[in-house]
């Protein structure tokens, strides 16, 4: 029975840490294409430094996350249609 209970509890914590990891590619696909649409000459001084950071963080993942990233935030616009919502 212990066994039961504790293959229970790890499942609701996988499939609850599968669904941040869902929002987090979402998010992180929105940051690339925000990134890959700007022109850092045209953002405030301030917005500059905020900018690098998520591109350097963007950067830094694997070629295979960022792709699951972009991949997401693509399923995502298309369950959502053209409004968005």
């Amino acid at each position: 029975m212990p066994y039961q209970q504790e293959n229970a509890m790890l499942r609701r914590e996988l499939e609850m840490l599968m669904g941040e990891r869902q929002l987090l590619l979402r998010v992180t696909g929105a940051a690339a294409a925000l990134i890959a649409s700007l022109d850092s000459r045209q953002l405030p001084v301030g917005a500059v430094e905020s900018a690098d950071l998520v591109a350097t963080g963007l950067n830094a993942l694997t070629e295979e996350t960022l792709r699951d990233a972009l991949a997401a935030v693509q399923a995502h616009a298309e369950v959502a249609g053209p409004e968005g919502g």
